[in-house]
């Protein structure tokens, strides 16, 4: 079936209404900016949501993100302050803050920033020396931020931080590096094995002193409970004896006390003298012993003399 004149224009048009549409409607995504140029010049800065264009002479020119940045910084050579050449990389983040200085202020930014970083990590690595170099990461980061914001303002960029990522020394000071390592590492342990065994000695010491301190005392309460026990013991036997005594003393002075005396005496007598007769082959013998009434006189007479104090110091 032919294709009439007036279908081929009419699809015509609509393809033209089409081309007008697409060039005339933009939608800006969320955190993004798109510049416009209008003839070739610099016209609006779109920014997220629907825009109308003006066709075939407003142009898109440029886009940027919004968004912050992370940029790798390649692993780069610097040489430090004791002439050890270590490798060094890192991550640069950034933030497009003017859309139009961004697309005017400078060609390439990012490239611009990546540069400016590694030139800087150069002249901060040169001023160090290898061992300074990983202890001031924190310094190396804050001055190349200051550094390269300062240097982008212009950019319309804004740099948040930086993070230096790896550095690596030559294999040779690596190596020597672990060495002063691994010999550090056993000054410590050498060093808090003396400690240990010193604090252990202080502490054998100290436990030695409390012993013996307690030791001492154990045995001071002792021989303090063993006196108290022996006084108490010997007042006790006194108190015995002394009431021992009185009870003699009373039973002699009862009627009948005195004769059983001089029996009991007689009959001690006779016991030891015997004992002595079965013990020793050589015997000394008392002159008087067939007159055994005569040693009860005398102990007697012992026993009768305390009683007859009392008489005689009354009488004087």
């Amino acid at each position: 079936m032919p294709v009439s004149p007036l279908t081929i224009i009419l699809i015509g048009v609509l393809v033209f209404a089409f081309v007008i549409f697409v060039k005339t409607v933009r939608i800006v995504p969320q955190k993004q900016a798109f510049i416009i140029e209008r003839l070739g010049k610099y016209a609006s800065t779109l920014e997220a949501g629907f825009h109308v264009l003006v066709p075939f002479v407003d142009k898109v020119s440029y886009r940027h993100t919004l968004k912050e940045q992370a940029i790798d910084v390649p692993s780069q050579q610097c040489i430090t302050k004791d002439n050890i050449a270590v490798e060094v990389d890192g991550i640069l983040y950034m933030q497009v803050v003017d859309p139009k200085k961004a697309s005017y202020g400078i060609d390439n930014y990012r490239f611009a920033s990546i540069q400016l970083a590694q030139t800087t990590m150069r002249s901060i690595i040169g001023k160090l020396d290898l061992d300074k170099t990983f202890e001031e990461r924190e310094n190396i980061n804050n001055v190349i931020v200051a550094a390269v914001d300062r240097a982008s303002e212009p950019w319309g960029i804004k740099v948040t931080r930086y993070e230096v990522k790896n550095i690596l020394p030559p294999q040779s000071i690596k190596d020597a590096m672990e060495k002063q390592m691994r010999a550090e590492r056993e000054k410590r342990a050498l060093i808090a094995e003396s400690e240990g065994d010193r604090q252990a000695k202080i502490n054998r010491a100290e436990g030695e002193k409390c012993e013996a301190i307690a030791r001492s005392e154990g045995e001071k309460q002792k021989r303090i409970n063993e006196a108290e026990g022996r006084a108490v013991e010997i007042q006790r036997v006194a108190e015995a004896t002394a009431e021992g005594i009185r009870k003699i003393a009373l039973a002699i002075n009862d009627k009948g006390g005195a004769e059983a005396v001089n029996l009991r005496i007689a009959e001690q007598y006779l016991g030891e003298f015997g004992k002595l007769a079965k013990t020793n082959n050589t015997m000394i013998i008392p002159s008087n012993l067939a007159d055994i009434a005569g040693v009860i006189k005398t102990a007697s007479s012992v026993l009768r003399t305390p009683a007859e104090v009392p008489t005689v110091a009354a009488r004087s």
